[in-house]
């Protein structure tokens, strides 16, 4: 598979070890309420009572709609964060930096999740096409605003603008073998909120 980023592109400001800087638990939502709100609603747009979620990227919670839910599952960093999240069935601590696999058969989830943290992709396509292996049909609903923690994020997210950050995302679906459903962009309060849903090809 072609890298969507440069090796330019993929570089931080801080290049030490993912592990090191994520090792401390962070309980803030990294998002205001009005964000919170309208990522909840998304959810609920393509979320159905039985449905098989993965978290990919999460932390201490998940701003999930009411389930019922067959199972959820939390991929992130920080354990603490991951075990405080009472959304979660079962979780799983890895690097998508270091290895962007997921140990997940194909086609286990009904949806895959990522808010707040696509920034932080070094080789997105990898993790887009796993995110589409794991997907049974289902939809990917990658979501963020313009926060995040500088020297972790990508220099193509960096300097881009909030357009160029939907087109990036855009790219890493396309790249991953997944097809743009729908992108939402509003303003519910401070913080903008963008969500690019995708499904499998």
């Amino acid at each position: 598979m072609q890298p969507v980023l440069s090796e330019l592109e993929r570089t931080k400001l801080d290049s030490g070890d993912d592990d090191a800087f994520y090792d401390s638990p962070r309980f803030v939502t990294h998002a205001d309420e009005g964000f919170l709100r309208r990522l909840t609603e998304a959810y609920a747009s393509v979320l159905e009572p039985g449905d098989r979620v993965l978290d990919a990227m999460s932390s201490w919670v998940s701003h999930l709609p009411e389930g019922p839910y067959e199972r959820v599952v939390g991929h992130g960093l920080n354990e603490a964060e991951l075990a405080a999240n009472d959304a979660l069935d079962e979780y799983v601590c890895r690097d998508l930096n270091a290895d962007p696999s997921l140990p997940f058969d194909d086609d286990a989830f009904d949806a895959v999740l990522c808010a707040l943290s696509v920034q932080y992709l070094e080789y997105p396509g990898r993790v887009f096409a796993e995110f589409a292996r794991v997907l049974d049909g289902g939809a990917l609903v990658v979501s963020f605003t313009d926060r995040m923690f500088p020297t972790k994020a990508v220099r193509a997210w960096r300097v881009a603008d909030t357009a160029g950050r939907r087109e990036l995302v855009e790219s890493y679906c396309r790249a991953g073998g997944l097809a743009v459903a729908d992108v939402i962009e509003e303003r519910p309060r401070s913080d903008p909120f963008v969500a690019v849903i995708a499904r499998p090809e």
